[in-house]
């Protein structure tokens, strides 16, 4: 039986690996294992159509309009939505779009917002 740390967050010693993350079972607190600790303190580098770096929080807009797979809606140019996290892979944007609900972009179609 291989040993995983115990959860940082409520010390639970009950943690297992699910893909490359480490879970909790007691507390659903989920975080990657430690391998390169100058790795794991940078934050996700995520960049807009224009170049503009994009943060969690952030508010942008969609430059393009696109179709949303498994329904018949479109989702218009100029489309508001809020980041609500920065993930890897593909579609690198978590967010919720006005009007429509949570879900996944790239963020080559969208543009960061000004205050």
């Amino acid at each position: 039986m291989s040993s995983f740390p115990p959860c940082p967050k409520c010390h639970s010693p009950f943690t297992y690996e699910d893909l490359d993350l480490l879970v909790c079972p007691q507390c659903a607190h989920e975080w990657r294992q430690a391998t390169d600790q100058s790795h794991t303190d940078e934050p996700a580098k995520v960049k807009d159509a224009n170049g503009n770096n994009l943060f969690e929080g952030d508010n942008a807009t969609l430059i393009k309009d696109l179709k949303v797979k498994g329904s018949s809606n479109v989702l218009k140019i100029g489309t508001k939505i809020r980041i609500t996290r920065i993930v890897d892979g593909d579609h690198n944007i978590d967010c919720r779009v006005d009007k429509v609900g949570e879900m996944m972009l790239k963020s080559e179609f969208v543009k960061k917002a000004t205050a």
